[in-house]
Formats: structure tokens, sequence, C-alpha cells
């Protein structure tokens, strides 16, 4: 079975020109990497125990330590992976979200690999607005095809 995730696209218009909310992801894996290397705050749930925005709303608490805002929140749609993985995104307006308080949820990883050792790393270290474009690029590519379904969204709704 696939594994299913969900998560949320915060939005906000900057100069008319929607700007989007991702994370750096953690760990010593990403620590060098940009291009590739962000995602929506998301993660893993159970469809069977757990509705998908339940699911979203509780992950962005865990990886980004604050509520995600109290907003109308709108399914923009589920986008596969290459590798299976399905990831069901909602997307709201974050305009009044405020990047001052985040606190980082933590994992845990054997680092060095074979070492013994287990260390904790944050799920993400960082957070930013960023243009629709720029996301683009620093996005994990099976989470662009998001980044249309919100134009779209967008654009339907006259913003």
């Amino acid at each position: 079975m696939a594994v299913t995730s969900a998560g949320i696209l915060l939005y906000r218009l900057a100069e008319g020109e929607p700007e989007v909310l991702i994370a750096h992801m953690g760990g010593p894996y990403w620590a060098a990497k940009d291009e590739g290397a962000w995602s929506l705050p998301k993660g893993e749930y159970d469809p069977d125990s757990e509705a998908a925005l339940d699911a979203a709303l509780r992950e962005f608490s865990e990886e980004l330590g604050v509520p995600a805002p109290d907003a109308p929140y709108a399914e923009l749609g589920t986008f596969a992976y290459s590798s299976g993985k399905r990831v069901t995104v909602f997307v709201a307006d974050g305009s009044g979200f405020s990047l001052d308080r985040l606190e980082f949820g933590e994992f845990e990883l054997e680092w060095p690999p074979r070492s013994g050792r287990t260390q904790s790393f944050p799920e993400v270290d960082r957070a930013e607005w960023v243009r629709t474009d720029a996301a683009r690029e620093r996005l994990v590519k099976g989470q662009r095809p998001a980044l249309d379904a919100l134009e779209k969204h967008l654009a339907e709704a006259g913003a």
C-alpha cells in the first residue's frame, strides 16, 4: 500500500504576487542542499483512522511548533510522487501568519550511519515565505504540481 501524507500550503499575496510557506527539511542528509530540499509542512497518516485535513493540521503543528492558522481550508488535490507516495494538500490564506515563534519538531536518527549513536535533528530547520517561481525550484519534485493547483485555485477565486 502506498504511503499517504497530508499537508498544508499557506499562501499570501505580496505586491499582487503569491508567496507560499515552505520549510527546509532537517537532518544531515538535507543540510547542504537547497534545490529540491524544501517541503510543505506535511506528514504521514492512516486514512482509516484520521481525516486528511486533521492530519495536515496536526503535522503542521508538529513540524513548525505552532498551530496552523484558523482559516478556511480547501483541498487542492492529491499528488503522487514517483515513489508512489501520495500527499493530499490543503490550501489557506496565511496572510497573517508570522514565522517569529516557530519551534521545529525533532526526530531521532542513527548518525553517523552504522555508528550505534542516535542523535536528534529538527524535522525542518527553517521556514520561509517565497514566491511561487522560487518555490518551484526548491520544493521536492512530487510537491511542485501543488503550485500549479494553487495558481488555478487563485485564478478561480479572482486573486
